[in-house]
């Protein structure tokens, strides 16, 4: 376990990182987005250490600093300016209520802070429970949401095991995250209406987006993910077609602007590249084989700069 007074030595040393013009970056320390905003970290191309029981990484090939932290203290510490920036799930960012500024949705940890009951239960309507007992980790968030809804249930304030307090009879219902729903399902638990959708998303002090220098590290930061974002929405295709069959082709690969076309040594036949979208992949492939490209070639990409 890590002493209190090295955590407080640490924080202190972030205000001597913004005097050296770094960039200050907070993210979940151990959890559910851990590993995958290291992965993204390294994906963009930063150099650092992230191993064993480090509270502060420093990039050696960019002026960032990571901070190691408790997921729900993310929004506080870039709210402080005592980071300038966070990675944290949206859910968070709108139960803490901190004035940061949400700056790119980053498209990992998605979840939805739900509203469940147990199965058997007759509830089927979230105002239904608005005179009721509802077990949550996330307080505000509930009430923000019942209020809305026009009451306010009684708020049982729950850590952890937040499922099983409707058949303790502690609650009559929960509100808590859920990814995939087998969590309530192994709890007897079914949803009935959705509080929130929750992703990792990147924010930022609007301080640090104030200033100058700060704003274009960050700019930089931007558009290295960006680019890692679309390389991941595409696909490289590359395939040989003849020449009268281009027309087909260009309608179903209009590319990012339009295919690029090489003309190749076999009379009548080109080679066509272009990026196809991932969501709409196979369908563009079929149809490019029904207008006449064969050999097709298909490659992911790891960035793509738009």
């Amino acid at each position: 376990m890590i002493a209190p007074s090295a955590t407080n030595q640490s924080i202190r040393g972030l205000a001597t990182l913004a005097e050296s013009g770094r960039l200050r970056l907070a993210i979940q320390k151990s959890g559910r987005l851990t590993d995958p905003t290291l992965s993204l970290l390294k994906n963009i191309g930063l150099d650092f250490e992230s191993y064993g029981q480090r509270l502060i990484s420093h990039c050696d090939n960019f002026p960032l600093s990571i901070l190691y932290s408790r997921d729900d203290d993310i929004p506080g510490l870039v709210g402080r300016g005592t980071v300038d920036l966070g990675v944290v799930g949206r859910n968070l960012l709108y139960e803490e209520d901190q004035p940061v500024e949400e700056i790119l949705p980053l498209g990992f940890g998605q979840c939805s802070l739900v509203v469940a009951v147990l199965r058997e239960s007759h509830y089927t309507d979230p105002r239904e429970l608005i005179a009721s007992r509802i077990a949550t980790s996330y307080p505000v968030s509930v009430r923000r949401y019942f209020a809305d809804l026009g009451g306010e249930p009684e708020i049982v304030r729950l850590k952890g095991s937040v499922e099983v307090a409707p058949a303790l009879g502690s609650a009559d219902a929960i509100a808590d995250l859920s990814a995939t729903g087998s969590s309530l399902i192994l709890n007897d638990l079914r949803p009935i209406s959705t509080i929130l959708k929750s992703e990792a998303v990147l924010i930022a002090n609007p301080a640090a987006l104030a200033d100058r220098e700060r704003r274009e590290h960050i700019d930089r930061l931007l558009l290295r993910i960006r680019a890692v974002q679309a390389a991941r929405r595409y696909k490289y295709v590359m395939m040989n077609a003849p020449v009268d069959a281009l027309p087909a082709i260009r309608r179903v690969l209009p590319g990012l602007k339009a295919p690029t076309i090489i003309p190749l040594d076999h009379e009548g036949f080109v080679a066509v590249h272009a990026a196809i979208r991932e969501d709409i992949f196979w369908e563009s492939v079929e149809r490019l084989k029904e207008a006449g490209a064969t050999e097709i070639l298909v490659s992911s990409l790891e960035k793509l700069l738009l």
